[in-house]
């Protein structure tokens, strides 16, 4: 609390949030602002960036979890850092309250402040789904699941009981998104790498099964893609229920609707429901001042300020990244705002940073966020993908390889590249890891059992 004070009355830079356009802000402004004999402080409940795109290869035991997670510490060394959350905010009397992960609350007051919390899974009132299901959007979450995979198929293979078999190599998705893509696909592909080596279990005892509740998947590629994406999921062996939502999820029994008729759609068991069902925006951003639009994100400018209720620029309010609606002059949303994605999100950090310091400092001018996406790619397990770059369509191999090179420039820092390149090169000659760790969520289980008085 003491370093903290001593620098209230220090020109302060709130970052809301330590994601992709958290770290790329401070990262580009705590050296500069310092010079200035200001300071950046990110506040985060995490003392780390995830890289959104690799939780999949995460899950399906390609990279290594701790190595698509950037260090704050490490990478902001120049910034003041707090592990907590912004509880408050009070733009009028621009003034902050923060709530530290250990510790009293305080308030914090600040000349800038940059909205970048980012975005929380979306999810619906099904009953059940909070108990059952798993998310695909932190890093625990990924780990998880890998876990979670890897010890439902061993102990599958002790089961005498076919029903119980049965729900334990049942895995599910929830969502046709790239996200929900590429679990299925990764979880798929380490599942049948795991099951080869347990002679105890048949190849064909696996089911997969993908749920979307619209009439096609993966909006981002083009529909003759999209409808070779669904060809190549069935080719292996993973179901996809097109028009088809789940309605219960209640003890791990699945109950299926029919989106266009509302009727049922089937009823089955699985230990392993992943809801990859989409995003939005982080709901801190109700506990402040700033004007809402209808999706729940903070209304921006085209040069990333916040606007006013009459539509001007805040002074000292910034946003960007998948909290904020931020103008596309490209064509993005149907409302005309820039799609939730890290493409935006990179570019966009960049330039605020810029913005802020020459609104600030003078150094430079304020220029407005332009960038027509280039396309997208997606990664379906090894040697197999989906990309569209600008008119090019590829799939297969070559998909693959562009998937891996764009995200593998696209991660933050030379040393993450590094870790995450070792762990391809490790992945390709030795294959991937389907190794399942037990206790990881009581890891003090065998030291209490040796403590424990003997009988």
């Amino acid at each position: 609390m003491s370093i903290i004070e001593s620098a209230q009355k220090r020109p302060r830079i709130l970052v809301v949030g330590g994601g992709y356009v958290g770290l790329y802000v401070a990262m580009n402004l705590q050296k500069k602002v310092k010079a200035h004999g200001g300071i950046v402080t990110v506040v985060d409940p995490n003392p780390y960036m995830t890289y959104l795109p690799f939780l999949p290869e995460v899950a399906g035991g390609q990279i290594e979890p701790r190595h698509i997670v950037v260090s704050h510490r490490q990478h902001l060394k120049h910034s003041e850092l707090i592990n907590g959350h912004v509880t408050n905010i009070d733009h009028a009397n621009k003034k902050a309250v923060i709530a530290p992960v250990n510790g009293e609350s305080f308030e914090l007051e600040y000349t800038d402040v940059v909205m970048s919390a980012g975005s929380v899974t979306r999810t619906f009132p099904i009953p059940g789904l909070a108990e059952a299901g798993i998310g695909l959007k932190t890093i625990e979450e990924a780990t998880a699941l890998r876990n979670q995979v890897a010890e439902r198929i061993e102990s599958a293979s002790n089961m005498t009981d076919a029903a119980a078999r049965k729900r334990a190599l049942t895995f599910v998705v929830v969502g046709g998104g790239f996200a929900g893509i590429e679990t299925i696909t990764e979880i798929e592909d380490m599942a049948r790498h795991a099951i080869a080596l347990n002679d105890r279990i048949a190849d064909d005892e696996a089911r997969f099964v993908l749920v979307e509740a619209m009439g096609r998947i993966m909006p981002e590629v083009t529909e003759d893609q999209a409808l070779w994406v669904v060809d190549h999921l069935r080719s292996r062996g993973i179901e996809v229920l097109l028009n088809t939502s789940l309605a219960d999820a209640t003890d791990g029994t699945l109950q299926l609707i029919n989106m266009a008729d509302k009727s049922p759609a089937g009823t089955f068991e699985s230990d392993t429901l992943i809801w990859c069902a989409g995003v939005m925006a982080n709901p801190m951003v109700r506990s402040t001042d700033f004007q809402i639009e209808q999706r729940g994100r903070i209304e921006t400018r085209t040069d990333l300020r916040i606007k006013d209720a009459n539509g001007e620029a805040l002074d000292g309010a910034w946003a960007a990244g998948d909290i904020s609606a931020v103008p596309d002059v490209t064509g993005g949303l149907p409302d005309g705002t820039c799609v939730p994605n890290a493409q935006h999100a990179v570019r966009q950090a960049k330039l605020l940073a810029k913005n802020l310091y020459a609104n600030r400092y003078g150094v430079g001018r304020v220029k407005e966020y332009k960038h027509k996406n280039i396309g997208a790619v997606a990664g379906f397990g090894r040697n197999k993908g989906v990309a569209r770059i600008k008119a090019i369509k590829l799939k297969g191999w070559w998909a693959w390889m562009a998937h891996r090179g764009y995200h593998g420039m696209a991660m933050p820092t030379f040393e993450r590249k590094f870790r995450v390149l070792g762990d391809w090169m490790v992945a390709w000659f030795f294959t991937r890891d389907s190794l399942q760790l037990n206790n990881l969520d009581n890891p003090r289980k065998a030291f209490e059992e040796s403590a424990a008085p003997k009988k």
